[in-house]
């Protein structure tokens, strides 16, 4: 089906059902995610679907700044990559990984000093990992697990029955941090994304989804998109065990409904849930009926796209910016972190720099899109030092320019940018073009694509004074700097410099 058939179909299905169709809800055909799971999830959504509101998606596109948290316990051992190394741990490693909860209590955890970061930071919203993929549960799930790997056993690794929540309430701590943060972040108005993987390589219900390290007979045929890269990376490292009965695949289903409506009802409203990696082409109808009960929730949740196709509201390209405009009308997140994971980085030099927050908030909100940065705290729940003074950095340059970024909406076509030093955004009724200098432009700032209302005051962001300026129909926009602003110190910011220029509409 092409892009048009696409529409079409959609309009006809939300006529009927009341719904007009919004070509936003079409993931771009070169999303990693998107290619796992095309050949099974359909294109269009069933008719009784509906995605979250418009109000819903202005308010998603409004918030252009955010933070992304990854805390675990894989932040005990301090590793990069969140759980993923879990993977490739020997059997022994993996046995004692998966005790470290009976002792942890992060006594550094502190909801309210967090969040207070972040307002003080110019974020607008938090993403926290309720669940990463080796199935720990940051928050009080009254879920159980049933089956899980002994991986310490005598002889070797078997699958053993237990009954246990494998949860922060089962550690010493016993404090939910999903509420406290959800409870903090509130408070401060941000807004609330939960992370939730789809996988868990805790529960042996869900093998052998995603890089499972419990393998089946069946994978190749239940995981086809996984099972190559996990044969080759784990090799024997695999714990191959029998195919899941029909009775774990529902108890696994139920799992993980039931934990996705303990977020979507424990907590309040949440703005968005932020779905992690995919299941299965055989578990599809089950996952499908799981996502039209979130909607009937929280209708108006925005539902990152992995793992449910075009019935997500958003996506996130992860660890770049993409070089232009998206290939999609649907909303888009950047997700990057600031270290060299999304977990705690311990080494100051990793940290990529303030410069490198304030430049890629800038470049998303010129391209239409939203930029999360990437921070983890250490087991105990605190952040790097160096961490926290480059979001501060940021922060100091969005109280000077937010104006410029926080709901504002790209231009047009490619008139989001003037060679490589120049970007743009506009007010959402196109009155105003902000114009970004990623770097100084010494006495004058030349633009060709904008042109004042005449007699309009043109300004220097933070910058008392209106500034001179001239259009030249062979050279454009002139914008003149005076010379007390020459003078780096006196300048009303670091990193990038904003100009406010009234447009006729």
């Amino acid at each position: 089906m092409n892009r048009r058939e696409f529409i079409a179909a959609g309009v006809a299905a939300g006529a009927a059902y009341g719904q007009t169709e919004r070509p936003s809800h079409r993931l771009p055909e070169n999303d990693v995610h998107y290619r796992r799971v095309r050949d099974y999830i359909e294109e269009v959504p069933v008719p009784e679907y509906r995605w979250a509101s418009e109000n819903a998606y202005e308010a998603f596109r409004d918030m252009k700044y955010g933070v992304r948290l990854h805390w675990g316990p894989y932040s005990i051992l301090k590793l990069r990559s969140e759980s993923w190394p879990f993977l490739t741990m020997s059997f022994e490693e993996r046995h004692r990984y998966q005790e470290m909860y009976r002792t942890w209590s992060p006594r550094g955890f502190d909801a309210g000093e967090w969040m207070d970061l972040f307002a003080e930071c110019g974020m607008r919203m938090f993403a926290f990992t309720s669940k990463h993929h080796d199935g720990f549960s940051m928050f009080d799930t009254k879920t159980r697990v049933s089956r899980r790997a002994n991986w310490a056993a005598p002889g070797g690794p078997r699958l053993e029955d237990c009954d246990l929540r494998y949860s922060m309430l089962e550690t010493p701590f016993r404090r939910d941090v999903v509420g406290e943060l959800c409870g903090a972040a509130r408070k401060r108005g941000l807004k609330i994304d939960l992370y939730f993987s789809h996988p868990d390589w805790y529960d042996a219900d869900f093998r052998p989804y995603n890089c499972a390290p419990m393998q089946v007979p069946s994978s190749a045929r239940l995981d086809p998109r996984s099972y190559p890269d996990v044969a080759k990376k784990l090799g024997d490292r695999i714990l191959t065990v029998p195919d899941p009965t029909p009775a774990e695949v529902n108890r696994m289903m139920a799992r993980h409904r039931a934990q996705l409506s303990e977020l979507l009802t424990n907590y309040g409203p949440i703005d968005m849930l932020c779905l992690d990696q995919w299941l299965g082409s055989s578990v599809w109808p089950q996952l499908r009926e799981t996502i039209l009960h979130l909607r009937k929730l929280q209708p108006d949740v925005m539902l990152r796209a992995r793992g449910i196709g075009n019935y997500g509201d958003y996506y996130t390209p992860e660890g770049f910016v993409p070089g232009s405009k998206e290939n999609t009308e649907m909303p888009w997140f950047v997700i990057y972190p600031l270290g060299s994971s999304f977990s705690y980085e311990s080494d100051p030099s990793r940290h990529k720099g303030s410069q490198w927050i304030v430049r890629n908030i800038i470049d998303c909100a010129a391209k239409g899109g939203n930029f999360m940065v990437g921070v983890g705290p250490d087991g105990d729940g605190q952040f790097h030092p160096t961490a926290k003074e480059q979001l501060r950095d940021a922060g100091g340059w969005l109280r000077a320019n937010g104006a410029a970024i926080y709901a504002t909406r790209e231009r047009r076509g490619d008139l989001w940018r003037e060679g490589d030093d120049i970007r743009f955004t506009r007010t959402k009724d196109g009155k105003t073009v902000y114009a970004f200098a990623l770097s100084w432009p010494g006495r004058k700032l030349r633009v060709t694509s904008v042109v004042p209302q005449p007699g309009s005051s043109v300004h220097l962001l933070g910058y008392a004074k209106p500034l001179a300026w001239q259009v030249d129909s062979g050279t454009g926009l002139t914008i003149d700097l005076p010379e007390d602003v020459q003078d780096e110190s006196r300048r009303p910011c670091r990193f990038a410099w904003v100009f406010s220029i009234p447009t006729a509409t």
